[in-house]
């Protein structure tokens, strides 16, 4: 679900903007999109209500990155018992001209697959700020 629809409260919208300001510490000529999707009836069906999207646009094609727009979805899950709501992971995927280029998940092996991936500087890096994501949205829930 877009970024900008899920800042409900101050905690949540100081979290969101913490996440940009991470990736624009290591990445300063992205721009943020905190509305990624559209908003019509065949997009909504596809958003996840459990996640927050954020979109980065670089200015033109990143040969670093091997794409031009970056979708980090991070995930949630509340817990029926203990009405707990963490983040569970994230889901990163970034797009060229011809559609999606590459994706990393934290939920399962932190590996990068598809058709043109990062340089590992790039890799390496967007596992930290991962890490750091993760840190952010579950630091009051443990």
């Amino acid at each position: 679900m877009n970024a900008s629809e899920q800042a409900t409260n101050l905690e949540l919208a100081s979290k969101i903007a913490t996440v940009v300001n991470l990736f624009k510490l290591e990445f300063p000529d992205a721009k943020s999109d905190l509305k990624p999707w559209k908003n019509d009836p065949e997009t909504r069906e596809l958003v996840d209500p459990d996640s927050i999207d954020i979109g980065f646009h670089f200015p033109g094609i990143s040969k670093s990155w091997r794409s031009r727009s970056v979708l980090i979805q991070i995930r949630f899950y509340q817990d029926p018992v203990s009405n707990l709501r963490r983040a569970i992971g994230i889901e990163v995927a970034a797009f060229d001209h011809r559609g999606e280029a590459w994706r990393l998940s934290t939920i399962d092996n932190w590996s990068i697959v598809g058709t043109s991936k990062p340089s590992s500087h790039i890799e390496d890096k967007l596992k930290q700020i991962c890490r750091q994501i993760l840190e952010v949205f579950n630091k009051s829930a443990a």
